[in-house]
């Protein structure tokens, strides 16, 4: 997938973020991890898979959720399902 477009999955998935954690400000980065989002826990962890889902008309199996280990991931992850 094209820098690009990468990067426009990055920008439409700081969007849901944002959504879920309630803050217009939230910056994401490919490193970032629960550890580093205060209030980052395992409810707003399925609101942010389902907001994922939604938003770009994927389904994420349960095994690959459990693989994620940061946003990289997750932006990794939705590449591979566009």
């Amino acid at each position: 997938m094209a820098d690009a477009d990468i990067k426009a999955i990055k920008e439409r998935l700081t969007g849901v973020f944002r959504k879920v954690f309630k803050n217009p400000n939230l910056n994401i980065t490919e490193e970032m991890s629960a550890d580093d989002v205060k209030d980052w826990d395992s409810l707003t962890h399925i609101a942010l898979i389902i907001g994922t889902e939604k938003e770009f008309s994927i389904k994420l199996k349960t095994r690959e959720v459990r693989g994620m280990n940061n946003v990289g991931d997750l932006i990794r992850l939705i590449t591979q399902k566009l």
